[in-house]
């Protein structure tokens, strides 16, 4: 039997408890209200901060599908009778997967609780199995919230704690290919119009200073995946990130010194006046023509052309749980409700609100109405730095 568990260092041990509230001869909750079970303890945890563990149990035996299920009821049995009642057994796939949700670990470290949790289970199933034969069984866990970092320890989204989001990309298939064909479109027409222009760009970036034309940068997309992001080089190379990365964490804990705003008092997610930027990397910034190279990601499906931001990143360390839904719910992308509602001049929960707000209310004829909207918003310049 092999575990594999997320980890977020926490000080105290988890209290598990096998004999309090326990709950005898409860039935497995089927497929769909087990799903529905989860996503509400996962949704209930990210609004108070309390961690929770899924368990899941698979029979990998070769033999019989009768074999398998037999076997799979047999630990659902044994796992009802033994459970507390704030925990929850059902179906993750119905007669192949089978589920367990704990919740109320306290401040638990998530590997210890794992352990814990899994010497429990192991010794429940070796009074009901026969030597050998739980090593047909295959058990895992996953933590939620999962530990993202920008130190390299980050890891994608573990899917199987969203299957809401993947249930609604499946039925949303039809409208999605219809947003990738406007996505193909846009990008390579943009990329042939802006081809004279990228040219112009690469010139005076390299007569201005020295370094490449183009800045590559780590970015989070959809599902946590990481991929190199491209804008037209706007600071000179000698910059650092130190001072960007100390500035974006306060402005998302709220703590941004209006100083570093715009003159009005309000603090704004870009610094201005930075002392990195070159004259024209000003310029391309008013303009948002350093942007222009991102039609490229969209050609490869990376980003969409309507969709939140794609973070740098360092700023998940800073993220709340809540904030991470932006990255779950719809492609990054070049323009979207927030670059068209006052870009930098709105607050990092607005903007994570009108990202939500997005993803909540998304259609082709809205993306086309954010499109329709963005070249009045880059004209304006109207919080752009």
């Amino acid at each position: 039997m092999s575990a594999n568990a997320s980890a977020t260092k926490t000080r105290t041990r988890p209290k598990i408890s096998g004999d309090a509230g326990v709950l005898a001869l409860r039935d497995p909750l089927p497929e769909t209200a087990f799903r529905q079970m989860l996503c509400g303890e996962r949704k209930r945890s990210e609004r108070s901060r309390k961690p929770l563990l899924l368990m899941l149990v698979d029979h990998k035996s070769s033999g019989p599908q009768q074999e398998s299920d037999a076997g799979l009821e047999r630990v659902a049995s044994v796992l009802c009778a033994g459970m507390r009642e704030t925990d929850l057994v059902g179906w993750f796939e119905s007669g192949q997967v089978l589920g367990a949700i704990f919740t109320e670990l306290g401040n638990s470290d998530f590997n210890e609780a794992a352990k814990i949790i899994s010497g429990k289970v192991t010794a429940q199933l070796q009074r009901s199995f026969r030597p050998g034969h739980l090593a047909e069984f295959q058990i895992s866990f996953y933590a939620f919230p999962e530990g993202w970092s920008g130190d390299g320890s980050r890891r994608q989204i573990e899917r199987v704690l969203y299957p809401d989001v993947f249930e609604a990309k499946r039925a949303n298939r039809t409208r999605l290919l219809m947003k990738r064909a406007i996505d193909i479109i846009g990008s390579t027409c943009a990329l042939m119009i802006c081809s004279p222009l990228f040219l112009v760009l690469a010139i005076l970036i390299k007569l201005t200073s020295k370094g490449p034309v183009l800045f590559r940068q780590e970015r989070i997309g959809q599902y946590g995946a990481p991929f190199q992001f491209l804008k037209f080089r706007s600071m000179r190379v000698s910059s650092g990130t130190s001072l960007h990365e100390e500035y974006v964490k306060n402005f998302i804990a709220g703590k941004a010194d209006s100083a570093g705003g715009n003159g009005n008092g309000k603090a704004v997610y870009k610094i201005t006046n930075d002392p990195r930027v070159t004259w024209i990397g000003k310029i391309m910034r008013r303009t948002s023509m350093d942007e222009l190279p991102q039609f490229w990601h969209v050609l490869k499906g990376e980003m969409s052309l309507v969709g939140p931001r794609p973070p740098i990143a360092y700023e998940l360390e800073a993220y709340d749980v809540w904030h991470r839904r932006r990255l779950l719910e719809a492609k990054p992308g070049i323009t979207g409700l927030w670059q068209v509602h006052g870009r930098s001049k709105t607050t990092f929960d607005e903007m994570v609100r009108l990202d939500l707000r997005y993803c909540r209310t998304w259609s082709p004829w809205l993306d086309i109405k954010i499109l329709l909207q963005t070249p009045r918003a880059v004209v304006s310049g109207d919080g752009a730095y």
